[in-house]
This record gives structure tokens, sequence and C-alpha cells, in this order.
């Protein structure tokens, strides 16, 4: 049994993730923090969480106190938070799993460049955590920056591509598109309900935070610099991101090609289901599970290949995803907690 606290879990992100350590066998859920609400249980601003839940929201000016009575701390603050937790408990034994941006990066000054924030831990020990890819690094990781929602959709779609040298580096477009949970809980104009309902826009085109950190992991994969068009878009649901990504195909890469590859890569991943050449992932068939479904769709009259992935974007896309990579760096089965059916309808 091993001890784990939640920092920042009045948010979507922190509330999904206590959802999903109360299924965990190997977990005793210790602390909870809000600066918001410190001092109220949190089943007063999350009902689903009564009688499940009966623990009071401490504040963070106790964090040493609670990362000394801690094995795992999971972050679940905004960008630009972390840093602060992460330097106060460098030197206890707690290891740190953060759902935010502040670790995600190798180079500081591009997390800099796009987030507008300064880097205040830029000698921290951290890897990228998207299991699938780096499963080895976690295991051993003092920090552990969560693949962001978005990203993970992009990076999975597009990794076995990147990996095997089948499409040109500089022709990568993603076009995304997710629920309104992605955006925080935190009422905002554009996520007000007349705003929202039946509506259907693109935000941040060519400047979305995302794009930097999808091209980090596939130039990583790939050994050679890519650089991707990125564009996210907003839907009137709560959850779920579907990711089309296009490339150009190199020459004489055939459909057969990019058949085999993804198999390749993913046969063996407990979340990745294939759907194969030809199909249509949905959101939907993925809702309230830690499953990313990918499909393949190779036009040869343009000489693209089209890549569909589908996630829940608060359980892939942030808290299961987390507890994935708990379970990998506790040495635990890697499904723990994660082995659920996707709610449906």
């Amino acid at each position: 049994m091993i001890k784990v606290s939640v920092i920042g879990a009045t948010g979507y992100a922190g509330a999904e993730l206590l959802s999903i350590l109360h299924r965990h066998p190997e977990v005793e859920v210790a602390h909870i923090t809000s600066e918001s609400s410190t001092g109220k249980n949190i089943s007063e601003l999350y009902p689903h969480l009564r009688g499940i839940y009966d623990m009071t929201l401490e504040s963070l000016e106790d964090i040493e106190k609670i990362g000394a009575d801690s094995d795992f701390v999971f972050i679940a603050l905004p960008h630009g938070h972390a840093m602060d937790v992460g330097k106060k408990l460098e030197n206890l034994p707690a290891r740190i799993i953060d759902l935010g941006a502040d670790y995600r990066f190798n180079d500081t000054e591009i997390y800099e460049a796009w987030y507008n924030v300064e880097h205040t831990h830029k000698d921290a020990p951290r890897v990228y955590g998207l299991a699938e890819i780096y499963r080895d690094e976690i295991r051993k990781a003092k920090i552990i920056g969560n693949a962001g929602c978005f990203t993970t959709a992009s990076i999975l779609a597009l990794a076995p591509l990147a990996k095997h040298h089948l499409i040109e580096n500089n022709s990568i477009i993603v076009d995304a598109k997710s629920g309104v949970s992605g955006a925080g809980r935190s009422p905002k104009l554009g996520n007000h309900f007349p705003e929202l309902y039946d509506n259907f826009k693109a935000y941040n085109v060519a400047h979305h935070r995302h794009t930097p950190e999808i091209e980090q992991v596939l130039t990583d994969l790939g050994g050679e610099k890519i650089l991707i068009n990125f564009t996210p878009h907003l839907v009137p649901m709560s959850r779920g991101i579907l990711a089309t990504c296009y490339a150009n195909l190199k020459p004489e890469i055939s459909a057969e090609m990019i058949d085999a590859v993804f198999p390749k890569m993913y046969g063996n991943e407990k979340f990745i289901r294939l759907l194969g050449r030809n199909a249509y992932p949905e959101t939907k068939f993925v809702r309230g599970s830690n499953y990313c479904d990918i499909a393949w769709h190779v036009d040869e009259r343009t000489g693209r290949v089209i890549v569909l992935s589908a996630i829940d974007n608060l359980v892939k896309g942030a808290a299961g995803q987390a507890v994935q990579n708990l379970n990998i760096a506790a040495g635990f089965d890697e499904s723990t907690a994660l082995d659920v059916v996707p709610m449906y309808p």
C-alpha cells in the first residue's frame, strides 16, 4: 500500500483522479489540497463523491508536511505552479506526477517561449509521461511530466509513422476537436452555455501551446526535426478528443507498410485499440476510459496518410494517464484501477 496526495483536487482533472484512485487497491489517498476551497469537504464541491471521500481540503502552505507523508504527489494545477511544489519536495523521497505543463519539456526555453512563464526549476530530473513511448524512463523517474490531452491523441496517432520514417517531416497537420472540460472548471465567457451550445469553433490557430510538445516527442522518436501545424477546435460536449492527423507519405511508401507499423509499435499495448485501415474512431466509444482508439486511411490520389485517434481528455488525456504512470513507477500492474469498460451510450 502506498500513500498519494493530490495537489489541486478541485479541478476536473483532480476530481477525475480521485475517482480513479478510489478503485486502486494499492493506494491510500492521504492528502488533497485546494487554495480556493481550503477547509471544505471535497464532497461539498463534487457531490458525486459524497460517501466516497470524506476528506477536508488542505492548503499548499503545508506542502512539505504533505510531501513527507506521501510516496507520490500528483500536481493538478495550472501551468506555472508545479515548479514551486517540485522545488519544495526535491529533497524528499516523494515522487511527483505533474498533470500540467511545467515538467513536459526537455528544453525549458521552449516552455518559457510558449507559456510566457519563467521556468524556475530548470535542473529538475524529469521525464515525459506518455507510457506507451517512455515506459522505461518512467519506471525510475523522480518527476513525471504527464502528457497533455491534445498531445496524447496526436502523438499516439503519429508516433509509428515518425519512428519508421514513413512521412515527410514538414507536412504534418493535426486538426483536433475537444470537449469543453479540457478548458478547466473556472467559468469563462467562451465556455458559457449560450456561447458554447450549437456552436463549433477553432482557437489559438498556429499558437496553441501543445504544438511544441507534439514536435518534441515526434522529433525524439524519428531522430529528425519535425514541425507541425496544429489547430484545436472546441465542440459542445463535456468530454472527448478526436484528432485527425494528415501527413504526406514518402515516395514508395505503400498502404501495407502503414498497416504494418501500427501493430508493430502498439500490438502489446493494453490501452491502445487499433481499429485498422479505413475505420472511424469515435469519442463516445472511449468515454470514461483510458483507451485510445486509432485508425488510418491512405489517400493514394494525394499521397497522404490520415490517422484518426479518439480519447477521453480527462482520463487518457489527464488523470488516467497519471495513474498509468503511477502504476509503472510504483511497479504495479499497469492497468490497475484503469481496466474499465467505456461508458455507453
